[in-house]
């Protein structure tokens, strides 16, 4: 393929995957946004007005940015996971692996596709911060870097999911016991400096910590941990998952079987 060729392809995958959920957007942007805003008046307006500040904030504005990555952590992930594993399970990948499409353009069409998802989802619980609190955007290059970095590792890691799925349950199992966890001790609702030095060092150990601080920072100006050190951190898992998933896809990794 020459490179309009290839320019068409990847834009038509993505364009694919973008009306996919957008056709059905009562059910992918729709709910994670209703799920934010309980999340804004429980932990913001309820409890946050008996914590009072955190980080020289007051808490409901602490939590929102961390409130923002997880959505958009958990959507880019569940998007990818679930359109590449539907394409399995109705043996339509076939049609996409015998086409003469580069393998880093599958790939990405389905990456991109579920970033935008997250993204996009990340943009509506911004707006909808807004009712319950102020934002002042202190380093838009960090937040908007951090974003599109963290959308996309997630997508990544949801298309590996995907690859090794057999049914619909194992798409649940990783975002189950291994996501959501990690998501609620990466420090969305709390700072380090709470914790005793041992689980602060267990902490540091969680990579969402890192993302859920640098968005953080992009947004307040404060992190528990080291911005540049952090982006390089997101910077570093991309890159691997974008290796590892290549050569998934290039070995037909229970896609082939």
């Amino acid at each position: 393929m020459n490179n309009t060729e290839t320019a068409v392809a990847l834009f038509t995958l993505v364009r694919k995957e973008i009306r996919r959920f957008m056709r059905i957007w009562v059910q992918t942007l729709l709910p994670p946004a209703i799920t934010m805003t309980l999340y804004f008046v429980i932990f913001g307006s309820l409890i946050g007005s008996r914590i009072g500040e955190m980080g020289g904030y007051d808490y409901m504005q602490y939590v929102v940015p961390g409130l923002i990555m997880m959505a958009v952590i958990t959507n880019s992930y569940s998007n990818v996971a679930s359109s590449f594993y539907s394409h399995k399970f109705q043996h339509c990948v076939e049609e996409i692996l015998v086409s003469p499409m580069p393998s880093w353009v599958i790939l990405f069409g389905f990456v991109i596709g579920g970033a935008v998802r997250g993204i996009l989802v990340g943009i509506l619980v911004s707006l909808l911060s807004l009712f319950f609190t102020k934002l002042h955007v202190e380093n838009l290059f960090v937040t908007i870097l951090v974003i599109i970095l963290t959308a996309l590792l997630f997508a990544l890691a949801g298309f590996i999911n995907a690859i090794f799925a057999n049914k619909f349950d194992d798409i649940a199992i990783i975002p189950t016991f291994i996501l959501t966890p990690l998501t609620y001790l990466g420090g969305v609702f709390y700072s380090l400096d709470l914790l005793p030095d041992f689980w602060r060092m267990v902490s540091m150990a969680n990579p969402i910590v890192y993302m859920v601080n640098a968005f953080r920072y992009g947004i307040l100006g404060v992190s528990d941990v080291d911005v540049y050190f952090s982006i390089a951190m997101i910077i570093f898992f991309v890159a691997a998952f974008t290796v590892v998933s290549l050569w998934l896809l290039h070995r037909g990794v229970g896609i082939r079987q």
